[in-house]
C-alpha cells in the first residue's frame, strides 16, 4: 500500500521513539510512512533542524507541523481517527497548538528523564 501520509520524527528522542512505536503498532494497514530525520542519510523536505525541532507530517503533498501534524497522523489510524478529526477543527486546532508549544518547552527535561 502506498502511504498518503509521511511522518517525520526524531529517532534520537526517547519520547518520540516511544510514541512512534505505539503508532506503528496501531497502524496495521501500513497507512503511514515513517522517516527518522535524525538519520543523516534520510532525505528531508525542509531543513533537518526544523524537522527535529517540531513534529511534521506530509499528507497528500501538504506539509504540516505541530498539532496539525499530529491530527493528520491520528486520522490515518482508524482507532484514533475521531481524535484526529476533532483535533483539526478550527476551534480545537489553536488550543492543541498551544498545548504542543508548552510540551516543546518541557521536552528537553522529559528526554533527559527517559534517557
Amino acid at each position: 500500500m502506498s502511504s498518503a501520509l509521511t511522518v517525520y520524527f526524531d529517532g534520537g528522542c526517547p519520547l518520540c521513539r516511544r510514541e512512534i512505536a505505539l503508532i506503528r503498532r496501531l497502524d496495521r494497514r501500513g497507512a503511514i510512512r515513517f522517516i527518522d530525520v535524525s538519520d543523516a542519510a534520510q532525505a528531508c523536505p525542509i531543513d533537518r533542524a526544523e524537522l527535529l525541532a517540531r513534529f511534521h507530517a506530509s499528507e497528500n503533498g501538504r506539509l504540516f507541523s505541530g498539532a496539525r501534524a499530529f491530527a493528520a497522523m491520528w486520522r490515518a489510524i482508524p482507532l484514533l481517527r475521531p481524535l484526529g478529526v476533532v483535533a483539526d477543527l478550527p476551534l480545537t486546532r489553536p488550543i492543541l497548538e498551544l498545548a504542543y508549544r508548552g510540551f516543546l518547552r518541557l521536552r528537553p527535561r522529559l528526554q533527559r528523564w527517559l534517557s
